[in-house]
Formats: C-alpha cells, structure tokens, sequence
C-alpha cells in the first residue's frame, strides 16, 4: 500500500458489514475496486433571447463494484457473498454444513469501508498509524444489488455490486471519505469508525455517528 510512487496502488482493505451484523474482511478474495461517487450534472435550458440558465441536476447514486474469487456461500472466514445477497437478517445465515441459502425478497442495508494505507490496521474500520499516510472511504445504508458468478475465465469468479444515494431522505450524507495526507504530523490519524447499528446510523436519521 505504500505511496513511494506517489500514488495509491496494489493492495488494498475492504471490509462489508450488514447493520447490526459482523464485519466481513474481503482484501484475500477480491481482485478490483471501482467506486463510482454518481454525477452532480448540469443541464442547460435555453431563453427566447439566445442565452443559456444552468439546471442543476441532483447527484446520481453512488455505486461501488467488486470483483473476486468466491469459493462457497458463507460470509465467515472471507469465503463468498451469496449469503448477503439472498438473506434477510444476518442471524439466520446458515451456518452447518453443507451450507444452504435461497433467493429472498428482502434486502439488508450495510456499511461498505475502503483503506489504502501505507501502515495496514487489522480490518479496514480500524484506526490507521499517526505516522502514515492513509485514505479511506466508507458508505452507509448501501444496499447489495448485484452477484453474478462466472466461470468464463476458467476460474469461478464473482461480480458483486452495492449502491447508496449520497444522501437519505433527511439530507443526510450517507458517504465518507478521509485522508491523512503526509507523516509529518505524528498525531494525526483515521480514527476507528463506530459500530454500525440502527443508533448510530439510523436509515431516516438527521445525523449520523461515524
């Protein structure tokens, strides 16, 4: 993860959460990292004399793609993500074996986390060395809208997709991103995110506790 090149690349963290459930680690199984913030477009209209008045477009979704290498169903232990994709509540994943999940019509809301760090923490949420540079960006209340598995490469590979407004209904901004830029300052630091539950990021709530 290290900024010697002047830039982030290689390696990163990235932990998926499901609200009130446990954090899943996912840098050993995924392969690409694509977080796409949504537009804050403008549009023109045009007035009888010629001129142009600027229409200002609310910011698009906020989408984040993953791709990685699944080798079974369960949550735990970094293996796969069908779990979170077809089940409700985190506490009825099945958990004996031969593991087991069907297709739900419900949809969990979870908390996505993304580090870059030239000294790695143990989990992507965690607090970053003073002496580092590091870069994080987190979503709450995104929702898991796409895993789709193939095997055209000749290794069973899954693409899995969340999404999340930038914004709830309160106006509340529902993504993050943090920085400490140099290792001059040696106090300074990313600082361990709080828990994901309904208090600390309700889905209709005016603030949330990051």
């Amino acid at each position: 993860m290290a900024m010697n090149a002047g830039a982030w690349s290689e390696v990163c963290l990235v932990s998926i959460q499901p609200k009130g459930g446990t954090e899943v680690q996912l840098a050993a199984m995924t392969e690409t990292v694509d977080i796409d913030p949504g537009s804050k477009d403008i549009e023109q209209i045009a007035t009888l004399i010629g001129g142009r008045v600027v229409k200002k477009v609310p910011q698009d979704i906020t989408t984040i793609t993953f791709e990685g290498y699944p080798i079974g169903i369960a949550t735990a232990n970094n293996k796969g993500l069908a779990q979170f994709f077809h089940i409700t509540n985190a506490a009825t994943y099945d958990t004996t074996e031969p593991l087991a999940v069907t297709s739900s019509l419900g949809r969990d809301l979870f908390r996505v986390v993304i580090l870059w760090s030239e000294v790695a923490p143990a989990t992507a949420s965690a607090i970053t060395s003073a002496l580092s540079a590091a870069y994080r960006f987190t979503a709450a209340n995104a929702y898991m809208t796409s895993y789709k598995e193939s095997f055209t490469d000749g290794i069973l590979k899954a693409t899995f997709e969340f999404k999340v407004p930038p914004f709830n209904k309160q106006g509340t901004a529902q993504t993050r991103e943090e920085s400490t830029e140099t290792a001059t300052n040696t106090t300074s630091a990313l600082q361990t995110l709080s828990a994901y539950t309904t208090g600390n990021f309700p889905e209709d709530g005016t603030s949330f506790t990051w």
